[in-house]
């Protein structure tokens, strides 16, 4: 897909969020990938908002490294999932570093709705059924167009 504004990239993940199905095992977790300005926490917070997370509480946790959320199933009409756990692993080095985080519990959790950021810097971690999102500048700059592709 191209999104060619941030409002175009927070519509895309409104929409991705509406058909997104639970994992058929463990917590469904939505991987986002990409540049620094390609649109990851847009992204991030447009989908939260569908789960009833107000878009001002969804910020880069670049300095925590994880944020946990209760979605209110009675808003959003979904029972799928408890709580929208949103890591950043940009500061992480490994798997170890987000093992530290209780990953093996949360992971195993299927009430839980992860998205990572920057899920390349903790490698094998990721389990293989995670839903890949990358996000590339298409211009070169971080004002310009850009393309979203789905695994």
């Amino acid at each position: 897909m191209i999104s060619k504004s941030l409002t175009e990239t927070a519509a895309i993940a409104r929409e991705f969020a509406s058909r997104l199905e639970p994992a058929t095992s463990g917590a469904t977790i939505v991987a986002l990938s990409g540049e620094l300005g390609s649109g990851k926490t847009t992204f991030a917070k447009s989908f939260a908002a569908a789960f009833g997370v107000f878009e001002d509480d969804v910020t880069s946790p670049t300095f925590v490294i994880e944020k946990r959320f209760t979605i209110d199933a009675s808003k959003v009409g979904r029972t799928n999932w408890k709580t929208l756990i949103h890591i950043d692993a940009y500061r992480l080095e490994s798997a170890a570093d987000v093992e530290k985080l209780h990953w093996n519990e949360t992971v195993a959790d299927p009430s839980n709705l992860i998205l990572v950021e920057w899920p390349e810097r903790i490698g094998d971690a990721l389990p293989a059924n995670a839903i890949r999102i990358k996000f590339s500048h298409i211009d070169g700059s971080a004002e310009g167009e850009r393309e979203i592709s789905f695994k």
